[in-house]
């Protein structure tokens, strides 16, 4: 069930609670991703000190983990995350887009190009070769962005095959698994999670209109037989498609949001981390939104930039999942309310402050089992030179804090009337840190 509390006057924005089984989730909210059943790095009792509200697991990496005899016996996500707040998981069918075209063209979450020998080289040697590697990386997605236009891939992709009743997965040994809509469900229904979400088929930014188009049908007729089949009372939400054409996510926004789902997720693989832009993100959902009903939460998927945060909020969405705030904490960029800092750089090696003066998050406050103090940015920078595991889980327990506290903030701003104000002010103390 979802309640809307607070209604902006200027924008879309709106607090709302989607109350579940395991409790409440208070939006807008940062959905943290643990994609097979744990959240990397993160011990289940490091959780409650992160203030995270809701987890999403990945139905496809759990199937393939768990197999069939597996989830006959599982016990239940919960259970087996040891974890008693709501839970989320997804299709299965983003595997269709990463495992697919993504793969096919050589690139990874990130809109990231894989790395070659070398440069896996120097990500392992830490110090200034991970700082280099970041440059190269996001280099390498500006470079995606001006040419993902120009990329034609096969009409489906090489390592899955698409069909109209479901999708088959190849792996390395070339044997197929298959995956349709009644399947999907009755996985996640096995997991039981207490947010489930309908088969789709995302798109690559690279592929035609007809394609897009094609796999919007399927989306669609995946959409009515996961409802067809679903046997539980989880919520679950219908996903919107239909990529970069603004009449295809009309109709598709249209169709998905006359069908009986508990809520609804926008697809977003057209979005500036797969060789998009922000534009493109905005331009997409300004075109599904106001076919949506407005009394049913909206989630989008895999963005969670603070920028695109605030306006994704303005525009009415009221829950976001990402791995910014885990995959970047393992590598040592740490988020701040003045942006980024990465921990390798040497500036940090005598820095004897904690990450961010007057964050709350247990790190910076010494709120630790045998800690009498906070951790230091240089405590945290030697732990990630001795490639001390207690560093990707110190990082992660404070990324995972900023951004639920960011939305915290949020909400706090959209409750007092004062979001375009709040908006106006963080964004421009980011735009600033930048420029220094």
């Amino acid at each position: 069930m979802f309640k809307i509390n607070k209604q902006d006057n200027l924008t879309n924005a709106r607090t709302g609670r989607i109350e579940t089984p395991h409790g409440i989730v208070e939006t807008p909210a940062y959905v943290i991703v643990g994609t097979h059943g744990e959240v990397r790095t993160l011990e289940p009792e490091d959780l409650p000190g992160t203030d995270t509200q809701l987890i999403i697991a990945n139905t496809y990496h759990l199937w393939q983990m768990l197999g069939e005899e597996g989830l006959n016996d599982f016990l239940g996500l919960h259970a087996y995350m040891r974890w008693s707040g709501p839970l989320m998981t997804d299709s299965g069918g983003f595997q269709v887009f990463s495992l697919g075209f993504l793969k096919d063209q050589g690139m990874r979450r990130g809109g990231q190009m894989g790395k070659g020998k070398s440069e896996e080289r120097g990500a392992k040697s830490g110090g200034k070769s991970e700082e280099r590697r970041v440059k190269i990386e996001e280099r390498i997605t500006d470079i995606s962005r001006e040419f993902s236009s120009l990329i034609t891939p096969p009409s489906s992709p090489s390592s899955v095959r698409v069909t109209e009743s479901g999708v088959y997965f190849s792996n390395e040994a070339g044997e197929e698994h298959y995956l349709d809509a009644e399947t999907s469900i009755k996985i996640q229904e096995q997991l039981g999670a207490d947010i489930i979400v309908a088969f789709d088929e995302p798109t690559s930014p690279a592929v035609d209109r007809e394609y897009t188009a094609a796999a919007m049908a399927r989306t669609h007729n995946w959409a009515e037989r996961s409802l067809e089949a679903k046997e539980s009372k989880q919520q679950i939400y219908g996903v919107v498609q239909g990529g970069a054409f603004e009449d295809l996510r009309q109709k598709s926004a249209r169709f998905i949001g006359a069908l009986p789902f508990d809520g609804f997720a926008i697809g977003s693989t057209y979005g500036d981390a797969y060789g998009g832009t922000k534009a493109q993100t905005a331009d997409m959902l300004n075109w599904s939104l106001p076919y949506l009903p407005v009394n049913k939460p909206r989630h989008l998927f895999g963005v969670g930039r603070i920028e695109d945060l605030f306006a994704g909020v303005e525009l009415g969405i009221d829950t976001f999942d990402c791995v910014i705030p885990t995959r970047e904490a393992r590598h040592g960029r740490l988020w701040t309310s003045q942006g980024h800092i990465d921990i390798a750089k040497a500036v940090h090696a005598t820095d004897g402050e904690p990450i961010e003066l007057g964050c709350g998050c247990p790190v910076c406050t010494g709120q630790l089992e045998n800690k009498d103090s906070w951790v230091s940015k240089a405590e945290l920078r030697q732990l990630f030179e001795n490639k001390d595991t207690q560093a990707g889980r110190l990082a992660t327990i404070h990324n995972v804090f900023f951004f639920n506290n960011l939305m915290a903030q949020i909400r706090q701003a959209i409750q007092t009337g004062t979001f375009s104000g709040f908006q106006r002010e963080y964004l421009a103390r980011l735009r600033s840190a930048k420029r220094e």
